[in-house]
């Protein structure tokens, strides 16, 4: 299947009808899609790539492969509730703890989501316009919004039949952008009842999802996929996540124009999501909508 790509360049002009038909049509009904001219400078997303595998080189890989994961798997044990990953995580809004990253990334990480932020602020907008409201409307349901960023390696694995790098599940906040591997596979979406494989990225794509809250918010209309990486026998696969969340405290119902029978506090959600996350979505939004008022 060929993963829609959505060129940001041409919403001006004569093609901006166009382009926010294929926008609309990648939402609905696949809820995943590559970006191309999205604004973020080409030198700042190669400057944070190469800096975050330096940092893995130096400080995270030697402690991983000796970790009792990694151990078990050299003797052939099978791990089947484990991601085969190391990761660190940069909250950026709000209270970002941005002194407890490497101090090797720190720089580059915060001028990245700096730019990420920007570029998930007008994603928000040209959504909220698609689905027929204010284009202010995603934007200000998810306010204060939480924007954070998961700095992922999935380490080469002799044994990769035995393990997921990650299990399948949805996200269960709002707009993710990703910032991926330009070599290694892994990244699979489940489509129609079939896993696609997400191809490494080409020409600083950046490759958008939507979590569980659009759905919400858009009352079915687009979609959170189920999605899942493999682990990888040929080589480690980086993966620079940024997810723009609602707050904590943000209630979220559909909008009234498209109607949809429920409200709860994010936080509530994320509660119950943390406890489920690899569970069937279906399930747990039934569970929300018997459970949260």
């Amino acid at each position: 299947m060929e993963i829609p790509v959505i060129n940001l360049g041409e919403l001006e002009g004569e093609k901006r009808s166009k382009t926010m038909s294929l926008l609309h049509d990648a939402c609905q009904k696949w809820g995943f899609f590559w970006l191309e001219n999205h604004g973020i400078e080409d030198g700042v997303m190669e400057e944070v790539k190469q800096l975050v595998k330096q940092h893995y080189e130096e400080s995270m890989r030697e402690s991983f492969y000796e970790s009792e994961l990694a151990q078990g798997l050299r003797r052939g044990t099978k791990a089947s509730d484990v991601d085969w990953e190391t990761s660190f995580f940069y909250r950026h809004r709000p209270d970002p703890n941005i002194n407890d990253l490497p101090e090797l990334v720190r720089d580059a990480m915060k001028q990245y989501v700096e730019q990420v932020v920007k570029l998930a602020e007008k994603l928000a907008e040209l959504l909220s316009e698609n689905l027929g409201l204010a284009n202010t409307y995603l934007k200000n349901a998810f306010a204060e919004p939480f924007v954070g960023t998961k700095v992922a390696m999935y380490p080469k694995c002799s044994n990769p039949e035995l393990v997921m790098g990650l299990r399948g599940h949805t996200d269960a906040g709002g707009i993710i952008l990703l910032l991926q591997d330009d070599t290694v596979p892994g990244l699979e979406f489940l489509k129609d009842g079939e896993w696609v494989a997400v191809p490494p990225a080409q020409g600083h794509r950046i490759f958008v999802n939507l979590g569980d809250q659009v759905e919400v918010v858009s009352n079915g209309v687009y979609k959170s996929i189920r999605h899942r990486v493999l682990a990888d026998g040929t080589g480690s696969r980086l993966s620079i996540a940024t997810f723009y969340n609602p707050g904590a405290d943000a209630i979220i119902s559909p909008a009234a124009e498209l109607v949809y029978p429920s409200r709860y506090r994010f936080q509530d959600y994320l509660d119950y999501y943390t406890k489920t996350k690899f569970s069937d979505k279906a399930s747990r939004f039934q569970n929300m909508k018997q459970t949260l008022v």
